[in-house]
């Protein structure tokens, strides 16, 4: 149902609801905070453990300490794994690095890597919608190097080959445009008439839920504001649905410090939405910075409701300080630490 229109003159913000945090964040930034608080500092956390700034600054105050490669990290510590998911291999660096490992992969990636391994083991054709150098998408590739290829939009199709055209399907990074996904789908499918899409959506309801509030709220604001940073997938998305929505114009922002004020001249509604590893503080600073410009009136635009819930990864159960000591003695011939 549309909102309705508006008196002149009146100066209104349309807030997206849902927005921020998604389940599968919720669940990695806690097992960071929980880790760091059960084994002390510090904890390891291979890449950014959710893209964003704040987040990974406000971890690192408390002690985490982010890596690019498994091999910074010194044997007998505890490494996390982010929640974009990693390759089977980097399993097996840590192994061989003697470090134990908290899991914080987010379940719906985990989900789209079980459904790669089985289709590898049916010998399908693989063919993978995403962008390329994304965390997620090194992560998923990996479990099945022979049989995976990435299509990086529609543009990709043309160059696509595979073995037989009857043993087909395709998957996506879970944090990409619905609308743009299922076009590329459309020309794949127009290629290869036979192909097959995964048991289930692979996108998230978090991204699709984000996606459709800004959907919502596009036509209706002259300007967006984004809330996200910009190594984020789904926040840089929901720029793009929001352009493509009818609104003039759309940004990304870390930070309420980043907006500028020449953005607001003539305009009179401003939607303002966050990417699903966005913490509520952030979006409260820009509804401030707006509230001191006239945009006092806030109006909320839900487009769904969510109650999706993940429980902490299994290794937080753990003694790892133990193991990671075992791992070190195992490999050194000595006895286990104390």
């Amino acid at each position: 149902m549309g909102l309705m229109t508006d008196s002149p003159g009146r100066r209104r913000v349309l807030l997206a609801s849902p927005r921020g945090y998604c389940a599968g964040v919720d669940r990695a930034v806690i097992a960071v905070e929980k880790a760091l608080e059960q084994y002390g500092a510090p904890i390891y956390v291979r890449h950014e453990i959710v893209h964003n700034k704040y987040v990974v600054q406000t971890l690192e105050k408390k002690g985490a300490i982010f890596v690019e490669q498994t091999d910074e990290v010194p044997p007998g510590n505890i490494v996390m794994f982010s929640a974009h998911g990693v390759a089977p291999t980097v399993h097996d660096e840590a192994a061989a690095g003697r470090l134990a490992t908290i899991d914080a992969t987010c379940p719906l990636v985990t989900k789209v890597h079980k459904e790669a391994v089985r289709f590898a083991d049916e010998d399908y054709d693989i063919l993978l919608i995403g962008h390329e150098g994304h965390e997620e998408v090194i992560g998923t590739s990996g479990e099945a190097p022979d049989h995976i290829q990435l299509v990086d939009g529609p543009e990709d199709v043309a160059k696509v080959e595979v073995r037989d055209p009857s043993k087909v399907v395709w998957l996506s990074q879970t944090t990409l445009s619905v609308d743009e996904t299922m076009e590329t789908v459309g020309a794949l499918k127009e290629k290869f008439p036979q192909l097959i899409s995964p048991p289930s959506d692979d996108i998230c309801y978090a991204t699709q839920n984000r996606q459709l509030a800004v959907k919502e709220m596009g036509a209706q604001a002259e300007l967006v504001i984004v809330v996200g940073s910009r190594n984020s997938s789904n926040s840089k998305r929901l720029v793009e649905v929001a352009k493509l929505a009818g609104s003039a114009a759309a940004y990304l922002v870390d930070f309420a410090d980043e907006i500028e004020e020449g953005w607001l001249d003539g305009v009179s509604t401003v939607g303002v939405t966050s990417g699903a590893s966005v913490p509520d503080v952030l979006v409260e600073q820009v509804l401030e910075w707006l509230s001191q410009r006239g945009f006092e009136d806030v109006e909320i635009v839900k487009a769904a409701e969510e109650s999706i819930t993940f429980s902490l990864p299994k290794e937080l159960r753990r003694d790892l300080r133990e193991e990671a000591a075992a791992l070190v003695a195992e490999r050194t011939g000595g006895g286990a630490q104390a």
